[in-house]
């Protein structure tokens, strides 16, 4: 259990030097009411200790994990001294090195300053991500891969099955997972941040494909055994919709042939990037002009869902446009 990254894990704990936890005797019963037994992610080879915030037990068990991006190729021990100071009031659970070594700052029974959001944090276990220090804040190969084991890893000791992102903000905090579920979050829903950045904001779709897939879950490339893929503008907008498919990989190629259009399952949640990546920013911002992408939000979350840089197309939109 809890087996991932062999010689490549860096484990980091903190000494646990104040005894002010949220542990009163209504945390304590809750706790052991919903079994929270937790556990951690551990195969490392060296400890180091280092004085953390106040440690927290959580209030709620957890059913989200909320990927960030560091906007910094930060190692793991680079990682650990930056949230040493408890005067910063900021940690995460897991921190994820540009060399793909991961460190562990908070153990997962105890909830991270990490998100905004006080209720997220309570149930999701967080991970920073070494980033570029500008948009759209990619990640190296070994940062992704090490975040999909990583993710992997948590959903089987926490008894879950499949990792689900929902797309939006209203979708995810709305949705109640069931129990063998897990629910991706970010960082951007709770402050004025990118954060996780709009690289991996663009990938989380494949992310949860990825990690459901190694849970057991069926792979992107199959057919539901239930249900269809629909090609649609939005979930809500029945009246758009091109078709529904049984082969997910029929319902991309219908997607990708009509730009603006994505692909839903049945629950209504789009399934990885549809558009082909091939298109010009110039291509792209005509396509915007004609309405196509929508407006506003809408227009930036459907080129970032489709992989491209919405910061470039809406420039050269603005300049078409003058």
């Amino acid at each position: 259990m809890g087996e991932i990254l062999s010689g490549l894990y860096f484990y980091i704990r903190y000494k646990e030097k104040s005894n002010r936890y949220l542990s009163s005797s209504k945390v304590e019963q809750k706790v052991r009411k919903n079994n929270m037994a937790y556990t951690n992610s551990k195969n490392g080879n060296l400890t180091q200790d280092s004085v953390q915030i106040i440690p927290e037990k959580r209030t709620h068990s957890i059913d989200r994990i909320t990927p960030h991006c560091v906007v910094g190729q930060c190692s793991v021990e680079t990682l650990g001294n930056i949230f040493a100071p408890r005067s910063r009031q900021a940690s995460c659970n897991y921190g994820i090195g540009p060399d793909g070594r991961v460190g562990m700052y908070v153990e997962e029974k105890n909830r991270s300053w990490c998100s905004s959001s006080n209720a997220n944090d309570q149930r999701a276990v967080t991970i920073e991500c070494a980033s570029d220090t500008k948009h759209p804040y990619a990640m190296n190969n070994k940062v992704y891969a090490s975040l999909i084991k990583l993710c992997t890893d948590i959903c089987k000791r926490n008894g879950k099955k499949k990792l689900l992102w929902l797309g939006s903000k209203s979708k995810a905090l709305n949705y109640k997972p069931k129990s063998d579920e897990m629910v991706l979050t970010v960082h951007r829903w709770f402050a004025n941040k990118s954060c996780p950045g709009d690289w991996l904001y663009s990938r989380l779709g494949d992310l949860a494909t990825k990690v459901t897939a190694q849970l057991g879950g069926s792979s992107s490339g199959g057919t539901t055994a239930s249900g269809l893929y629909r090609v649609r503008k939005s979930w809500n907008d029945a009246k758009s919709q091109k078709g529904a498919f049984k082969s997910l990989d029929n319902a991309k190629r219908c997607a990708a042939s009509n730009p603006g259009y994505f692909v839903f399952d049945e629950n209504g949640r789009i399934v990885g990037s549809t558009t082909s990546s091939t298109k010009t920013v110039d291509e792209l911002a005509k396509e915007a002009i004609k309405g196509l992408w929508g407006n506003g939000t809408d227009r930036k979350a459907k080129l970032t869902e489709a992989g491209y840089d919405y910061a470039k197309v809406q420039k050269r939109v603005n300049e078409l446009l003058k």
